[in-house]
């Protein structure tokens, strides 16, 4: 990795599609309405970072490391994060489009999702214990040999667990999200 350090710069509607971003470490920065849409993104350190309003869609981030990064309102389709550098791997997003994006066999504990759109999203094998999935679109979300114990589901919707394979202990349902659980065994809720 580069020796490159940038701290506390705004990078505002850059599109690093048309010339990449440097490699190196960026810390504190904020990225606004900048475009990634399948840039190379690899072996860059994001700490503290937030992205707003971004195009994450297909950005190539093998080996980067996003410690304590926030995403708001981020179009971030295809994003492969299980590629990301893992070591202190801390995110958090709002209002993302995260629609076929990849969790596969990360330790993601205590992550946020608020009001997100996570159609399609692989949580295989994911060690997403302490989540918080609020007013999120889980639709054909992949939940296999995943630990999702004490996670929060009570306002989630169009998901699907079974939980003969997946760690539940402590994770929270409501009246109405309890179906997501249970459809499988087709049991009838009324």
């Amino acid at each position: 990795m580069s020796d490159n350090h940038f701290s506390s710069i705004d990078y505002v509607k850059i599109d690093f599609t048309q010339g990449s971003i440097e490699k190196g470490e960026y810390d504190n920065c904020t990225f606004v309405n900048c475009n990634f849409q399948s840039a190379q993104v690899s072996s860059i350190q994001f700490i503290e970072c937030q992205f707003t309003d971004c195009n994450f869609s297909n950005a190539i981030i093998k080996d980067s490391s996003f410690i304590k990064v926030y995403f708001a309102g981020c179009k971030m389709i295809g994003v492969k994060f299980h590629e990301a550098n893992q070591f202190l791997l801390q995110f958090s997003f709002k209002e993302c489009q995260l629609n076929f994006s990849s969790f596969y066999k990360l330790k993601i504990p205590n992550t946020s999702f608020i009001s997100c759109n996570l159609e399609h999203v692989d949580f295989t094998e994911t060690q997403a214990s302490k989540t918080i999935f609020e007013d999120c679109n889980l639709r054909g979300a992949i939940f296999e040999a995943t630990n999702l114990e004490k996670t929060d589901f009570r306002t989630a919707s169009n998901f699907n667990l079974n939980p003969l394979n997946s760690k539940l202990k402590g994770a929270r349902f409501s009246r109405t999200t309890i179906e997501g659980v249970v459809s499988q065994f087709q049991i009838i809720i009324e």
